[in-house]
């Protein structure tokens, strides 16, 4: 069984002009959020090539009076150049990269980022339209349950102490009965 051939919406003919421009357009065009995971990826890819770099430049040996092997450090020295050459590649990469990302992002506005992180003791930004008996009934609030949880403290300290006295009385008690058994 045979699929049926595709159709173009224009009837078997290549798309107009106009239409390959804007799809030529379209995949030039790549989403900034896109060139960013590209340049992440490329970033992870300079380290792992560098760290490669620096494994080859440990296991070489350096010539201190241990048998030399010419082929062997050839090798090694080539492997060495060939990691240093995708190294400016990758970073040749992340150069295009960030222009292309620095460029999309030219028309944005730049807002300060004080204005996107909202701050905590910053609530006069959220409450403004309150009015000023509804501030100090809140601002009492606050004082009450400030007042009332310190008393909670000092109880739960006293209660502390009362229950290490317990304990102190009935091990005083327990090791008073073992003794006389």
């Amino acid at each position: 069984m045979t699929t049926p051939p595709l159709v173009s919406p224009f009837g078997g003919q290549p798309p107009p002009p106009q239409q390959q421009q804007q799809q030529a357009q379209a995949a030039r065009d790549v989403n900034t959020a896109s060139l960013c995971r590209i340049g992440q990826e490329t970033v992870q890819d300079i380290v792992l090539r560098t760290m490669e770099i620096f494994q080859l430049l440990r296991n070489m040996q350096l010539p201190n009076g241990v048998t030399y092997h010419p082929q062997t450090h050839q090798d090694r020295l080539g492997k060495l150049q060939e990691h240093l050459r995708m190294l400016s590649v990758l970073f040749r990469k992340l150069r295009l990269v960030y222009d292309k990302c620095n460029e999309n992002c030219a028309g944005l506005d730049s807002i300060p980022p004080e204005q996107l992180i909202p701050f905590v003791e910053d609530d006069s930004s959220k409450h403004e339209d309150r009015s000023a008996g509804q501030s100090r009934s809140t601002a009492e609030e606050r004082r009450e349950i400030l007042e009332v949880n310190k008393k909670l403290k000092q109880k739960n300290q006293q209660l502390k102490q009362i229950m290490d006295q317990l304990r102190n009385l009935i091990w005083e008690i327990n090791s008073m009965l073992a003794v006389r058994s």
